[in-house]
């Protein structure tokens, strides 16, 4: 990953552990439900919104910020 990517993040990757989802729309918006039905997030607000992949064309990512 390049140093430009990493200070787009929205935290520094040093304070709190993140989880990241990268797929097509429909598969991250599936995880994101599956992580919060199965308790792994306690809420959907804890994700980024899902915006298009910087380093993978025609794929959406989100991160999730534990």
């Amino acid at each position: 990953m390049t140093t430009e990517f990493n200070e787009l993040l929205p935290m520094p990757h040093g304070d709190k552990a993140q989880v990241w989802i990268v797929g097509s729309r429909e598969q991250v918006t599936h995880l994101i439900n599956e992580f919060y039905v199965k308790k792994i997030a306690s809420d959907r607000v804890s994700f980024t919104p899902i915006v298009p992949a910087p380093f993978a064309n025609g794929k959406y990512m989100s991160v999730l910020v534990r």
